[in-house]
């Protein structure tokens, strides 16, 4: 399975609306990525007289897919920035 690992930063801030602090902006930095490798259970698709392998992330859902096509994200760090004011 391929692992990604990001670091997440919400930037709070107040409006009329919503006085308690709430995430505006949401931002996501790609620290590292662990390919999975190669698919283990590639997918024949046929299209006419043509047939043709694609690995199975290209086709099937994620329950169905081999180990190595499985997409995991880890969050390393969840940083919250305080409330920047009322939003113009």
């Amino acid at each position: 399975m391929t692992i990604v690992l990001v670091d997440v930063e919400h930037v709070t801030h107040i409006c009329p609306a919503d006085p308690e602090p709430h995430p505006f902006d949401t931002r996501r930095t790609l620290v590292h990525i662990t390919p999975g490798g190669p698919c283990r259970a590639p997918v024949t698709i046929r299209c006419g007289n043509v047939t043709t392998q694609i690995a199975c992330h290209r086709h099937e859902p994620a329950k169905r897919q081999c180990g190595a096509c499985r997409v995991i994200v880890r969050e390393r760090t969840i940083t919250t920035r305080p409330h920047t004011g009322i939003a113009a």
